[in-house]
């Protein structure tokens, strides 16, 4: 698989300062990759470019062994006639129900599944609306602020099970969890905002499996590189 995007300029109607101006990045290989930076450079608009949500005004997404692209993000609308069980069954393809049950029980979703969306808390609903796009036959994922008001012992979990869970797949992670981008994610791309070039920056995060351990003085390395980007 090989996600590129080449000079790519974005702006939002009725301005003329472009949020993403001669944006190029490349992920070339599965696994959980990071999309980090202050807020208002353009890392949920870049998002929805790749998903198809918006086109750039200049500028190619080439995707090579990506038949589909699915974006997540935090507070989606999911609906509110169902319960989280009945939902999750019907949405779910066929061959892939074991995934489904195990997804709740490592999502901590249990007590959820009888409830109606309207009755869970943020971080469930999250956590609700992650695994409604895990359980399809998916190549790639943006998980946009996916993780927002679930615990950090969860959101660990829950990483390390997709890490573990969907080797083959690619997925995008935004957040502003530093410590977490830098210890999970594999490459991580730094966007710098507006009129700096290079707009994107490559740093190495320290990609933790379940079988590793987190160096603090890599992890410290990493942390700093991305803050200084």
């Amino acid at each position: 698989m090989r996600l590129e995007c080449r000079n790519i300029q974005f702006c939002y109607p009725d301005t003329i300062t472009p949020i993403l101006e001669d944006l190029s990045l490349v992920l070339d290989e599965p696994g959980l990759h990071g999309l980090f930076g202050p807020s208002g450079v353009g890392k949920t608009s870049l998002a929805k470019i790749l998903a198809g949500t918006f086109q750039p005004a200049s500028g190619q997404i080439l995707a090579e062994g990506l038949q589909n692209i699915f974006y997540c993000h935090n507070l989606e609308r999911l609906p509110g006639w169902s319960s989280v069980g009945r939902h999750l069954e019907r949405i779910t393809p066929p061959d892939n129900v074991a995934l489904k049950d195990a997804l709740i029980h490592q999502f901590g979703l249990s007590a959820c599944l009888h409830r109606r969306f309207g009755k869970l808390s943020l971080g469930q609903r999250n956590r609700v609306n992650l695994a409604r796009y895990l359980v399809q036959d998916l190549q790639m994922l943006i998980m946009d602020e996916s993780l927002a008001n679930v615990d950090e012992s969860t959101r660990s979990t829950i990483l390390m099970t997709i890490k573990e869970t969907f080797p083959r797949a690619c997925f995008i992670y935004i957040s502003h969890n530093v410590v977490e981008v830098a210890r999970y994610c594999n490459q991580i791309w730094v966007l710098r905002g507006p009129g700096k070039h290079p707009q994107a920056v490559r740093i190495q995060g320290l990609d933790a499996h379940v079988t590793t351990s987190a160096n603090p003085h890599t992890l410290e390395k990493a942390m700093l590189e991305m803050m200084n980007a």
